[in-house]
C-alpha cells in the first residue's frame, strides 16, 4: 500500500427534540495525491504499530479538515442519515398508530360517560354530586385531548432527524511495512489485479448456482461478499446466507493470509463465514472453498504484520467443480 493519512471523526444523528439516536465513528483515508475515500473503523484492525523512529511524510499538501468534513457529509453522513430516517419514520408511524387507537378509545369512553351524565341532568335527575361528576368528566376529556395533541407534536419532532456533533477525534499515518520487500513478507503483498480476477470468478460461480451476490469489499467488514440463496417460491426472501472472504493466487500454490479483522470475523461468524481461495488466476481460475475456516485449519499468526497464514495445500481438497 502507499502512505496515507487516516482521520477519525465522530458524528451523531439527533431528532427534533435533541435526543441522540445514533453516534458513530467514521474514517477518511487520504493518500499523498489528496485522493480521499471513506473507510470503516475496522480498518485499524488490519494494521500493526510502526517502530517509534519511523518517519512520516511532511510538507505534503493534504485537504483541510473542512474539506474532509464536506466529503464525509456527502459520502457517509447523508447516506447514514437517510438510513436512520427510514428506520425512524417506521418507528414513529407505529407509535402514532398505537397512540391514536389507545388514547382515542379512552377519549371515546369518557365522551360516552359525559353524554350519559349530561343526559341524566337534562332529564331532571337530582342525584347528589351529578354536577361534580359532569365537571370532572369534562376536565378528563380536555386533559386527554391535550395529552394526545402534545404527544402528536412531540412525535412529529422526533420524526425529524439531522446530523449533529461532527468532531475530529484523531489522525494516524499508515505506511508500507518496512520489511515488505523481504522474502518473508513480499509474497503476502496483495496483488490488486489477482484479487479482482478472484472476486469476479467467485461472483460468477455463486450467480451460476442461483445465489445473489453483494460486494462489500470497500466496507472493511472482514469479508468481501455477501451471497444469499433466494427461497424457491419467494425470490424476495432468503433461506441461506454466506459471508465470503476471497483470496486469489496467480499460480497454483502459495500462502493464504487473513488480517486480524478477517480472522476475528471468521471466529465470530463460524460456519456462516466462507473462505474462497481462487488459484490459477493467471489463466483459468479454480475455486477452493471452506466454511468456518478458523476452526477447520491450523492457522499460524505472523505477529510482525498481524496476519494469520495457511498453506494453500491444506485447502486443496476443497476445490469446487
Amino acid at each position: 500500500m502507499k502512505p496515507a493519512l487516516l482521520d477519525v471523526f465522530s458524528a451523531s444523528i439527533k431528532d427534533g427534540r435533541n435526543h441522540t439516536l445514533h453516534k458513530k465513528l467514521f474514517i477518511t483515508e487520504t493518500d499523498l495525491e489528496s485522493n480521499t475515500t471513506i473507510k470503516q473503523p475496522t480498518i485499524f484492525l488490519d494494521f500493526s504499530l510502526a517502530p517509534k523512529d519511523i518517519k512520516v511524510p511532511i510538507d505534503v499538501n493534504l485537504p483541510s479538515q473542512e474539506r474532509l468534513e464536506q466529503l464525509l457529509n456527502k459520502e457517509a453522513l447523508q447516506p447514514f442519515l437517510k438510513e436512520i430516517e427510514k428506520q425512524r419514520n417506521k418507528e414513529i408511524t407505529t407509535i402514532e398508530n398505537h397512540l391514536e387507537v389507545s388514547l382515542n378509545e379512552i377519549i371515546n369512553g369518557e365522551n360516552i360517560k359525559f353524554a350519559e351524565l349530561q343526559n341524566q341532568k337534562d332529564e331532571g335527575s337530582t342525584e347528589y354530586g351529578l354536577d361534580g361528576r359532569i365537571s370532572q368528566t369534562f376536565e378528563r376529556i380536555e386533559e386527554l385531548n391535550e395529552r394526545l395533541e402534545r404527544r402528536k407534536k412531540e412525535l412529529s419532532q422526533e420524526r425529524e432527524c439531522m446530523v449533529s456533533d461532527i468532531e475530529h477525534i484523531a489522525f494516524a499515518w499508515v505506511l508500507p511495512h518496512p520489511e515488505r520487500d523481504t522474502p518473508q513478507i513480499s509474497h503476502m503483498i496483495r496483488n490488486e489485479e489477482t484479487e479482482r480476477i478472484a472476486v469476479q470468478a467467485v461472483i460468477a460461480h455463486e450467480e451460476k448456482n442461483g445465489w445473489q451476490v453483494e460486494s462489500v469489499e470497500k466496507d472493511n467488514r472482514g469479508f468481501d461478499l455477501i451471497s444469499r440463496k433466494p427461497h424457491p417460491e419467494d425470490p424476495k426472501t432468503f433461506i441461506e446466507v454466506k459471508f465470503i472472504e476471497v483470496k486469489g493466487n496467480k499460480g497454483r500454490e502459495g500462502t493464504i493470509g487473513l488480517t486480524t479483522n478477517e480472522y476475528k470475523t471468521a471466529e465470530r461468524l463460524k460456519k456462516d463465514y466462507w473462505l474462497y481461495y481462487v488459484i490459477n488466476c493467471g489463466s483459468i481460475p479454480e475455486i477452493q472453498a471452506i466454511s468456518d475456516p478458523v476452526n477447520t485449519f491450523g492457522w499460524k499468526p505472523i505477529v510482525t504484520i498481524e496476519q494469520y497464514m495457511l498453506s494453500s495445500r491444506e485447502m486443496s481438497i476443497y476445490s469446487l467443480k
